[in-house]
């Protein structure tokens, strides 16, 4: 029996979620959040979660069921059969939700450097993501990688996104220049079921397909074949995986707020919003878990950052999002946070049990000053370092809150995963904004094409050439 079907083994395994440094008690009553406030919040926990339950399914919030995807999962793992040692490489070949959650998978579920193992000490294929367009970096990587060893895998949901189609269309000649007629059979295509430039692509020229269900938006896609595929091809646990992000849909759908993280995060966030604190910082205290701060960015900030409410009223709103890492940037932001305008919450991320100690050898004779490091482990000081910062934020008046890891393994990430879109649905409806557009990324994206040339935008490439014709550059 897989350990994630013992009910025993899963509750040794949530994540918990400290905020007590959150409250008036700890930090002050005009930075921190009074008993009175959250009850206050009960009630528009239970309408939120009622809400969510009526839009929940496939035609509007698919995301909700991805980790019940039975049939998904299993075409997934024949297909990471049917390739098993065919392949060194898996290059991954997207942007924004097509790419970070892909990245947080690999960061946080494959041994750190595995990257740099010899094929012949590698029982998986190396995972790259190219998440941009920067020629110096696109280019290299292909230079480095051997196209007849080498699996691509382009993912986009609209099937147009243009710094998608550049890297394919790049990386399609490059494997057509070795391979010939073949090269089809290391591309695959994971995008709309129906629609869009790569799905008519990749119908005609027969690539393996996985599709992203409609209802399921990109920066919600990661537990979709967007990460799915990927995962399973360099030996991640997915089922495990998706047993956590189920775990966590049952401990997100309480209707006790305080007994319920994601929606007990979210109202604290919400709270804390009006007091000008507007910046959320995660700052997690493991390697591991760092890029999934890095994906939790574009969750938080494209899904609450809005002009408009859902009431249609003009409001500009959004928390900001930043990434920190500990102990790291105890050296480069702690100051800012300690000292700084008080407009931060910071959420950290703390992990009870490393896979590794790594014991403190004792200090020779002589050496005084730092003798009283030896006996310790890496493990026991991270954790000091990063209770001792809550300490003193705590103490300054900054509110902080903490969510607590039993281990990092594929479960916990799951789950982790799961409760952060769940805590993001919920602070959508309690600041009144849709979770699920992106006027403002579409804006960019619309102005790129006709400065591009794409058809269909020339009248709007004329508006911006003029505009900028008409307001000279002021370059020093």
């Amino acid at each position: 029996m897989p350990r994630y079907e013992d009910a025993e083994w899963r509750d040794s395994m949530r994540i918990r979620f400290d905020y007590t440094n959150m409250l008036a008690d700890a930090v002050g009553k005009n930075r921190g959040t009074t008993e009175d406030e959250l009850d206050q919040m009960e009630f528009r926990l239970s309408a939120g979660l009622d809400v969510l339950r009526r839009r929940r399914g496939p035609k509007d919030l698919a995301w909700m069921d991805l980790p019940y995807q039975q049939e998904t999962v299993e075409e997934v793992l024949a297909y990471a059969r049917e390739v098993d040692g065919v392949f060194d490489d898996i290059l991954v070949l997207g942007i924004g939700g097509s790419a970070l959650g892909v990245t947080a998978l690999k960061t946080a579920l494959l041994p750190l450097g595995s990257d740099y193992l010899s094929p012949e000490r590698r029982r998986r294929p190396r995972l790259f993501v190219l998440d941009n367009v920067d020629p110096d970096w696109v280019m290299p990587t292909l230079q480095m990688l051997d196209p007849e060893r080498t699996l691509c895998i382009v993912i986009t949901k609209s099937g147009n996104t243009v710094e998608t189609m550049a890297q394919f269309l790049i990386a399609r000649a490059w494997l057509r220049e070795k391979l010939g007629d073949a090269a089809a059979c290391h591309l695959v295509a994971i995008t709309d079921p129906a629609r869009g430039a790569l799905r008519e692509i990749a119908e005609r020229e027969g690539y393996r397909t996985f599709a992203i269900p409609p209802g399921v938006g990109g920066r919600f896609s990661v537990l979709s074949p967007v990460g799915l595929v990927p995962a399973a091809l360099v030996g991640i646990d997915i089922r495990e995986l998706l047993a956590g992000a189920a775990y966590a849909d049952q401990l997100c759908s309480v209707r006790a707020l305080r007994r319920n993280p994601a929606a007990m995060n979210a109202a604290l966030q919400h709270l804390a919003y009006p007091r000008g604190q507007r910046i959320s910082v995660m700052m997690p205290y493991s390697q591991h878990l760092r890029d999934i701060a890095d994906w939790f960015r574009q969750l938080w900030a494209e899904s609450l950052g809005k002009q408009m409410s859902t009431l249609g009223k003009r409001v500009n709103l959004g928390p900001t999002p930043v990434l920190a890492l500990g102990t790291t940037d105890q050296h480069s932001q702690i100051q800012l946070y300690m000292e700084g305008p008080p407009d931060k919450i910071i959420n950290f991320v703390a992990v009870e049990r490393f896979a590794e100690e790594g014991p403190i050898p004792a200090a020779d004779p002589g050496e005084e000053e730092i003798a009283y490091l030896g006996g310790h482990t890496l493990a026991e000081l991270i954790n000091v370092e990063r209770e001792a910062t809550a300490i003193a934020l705590t103490k300054a008046g900054r509110p902080n809150c903490t969510h607590i890891f039993p281990e990092v393994n594929a479960f916990t990430v799951g789950q982790f995963l799961y409760m952060l879109e769940m805590q993001t649905a919920i602070a959508a409806l309690f600041f009144a904004v849709d979770a699920y557009d992106q006027p403002g990324v579409e804006a960019g994206k619309n102005a790129a094409y006709a400065l591009l040339g794409r058809p269909g935008y020339e009248e709007q490439a004329v508006e911006i050439r003029s505009a900028e014709a008409a307001r000279p550059r002021k370059i020093v």
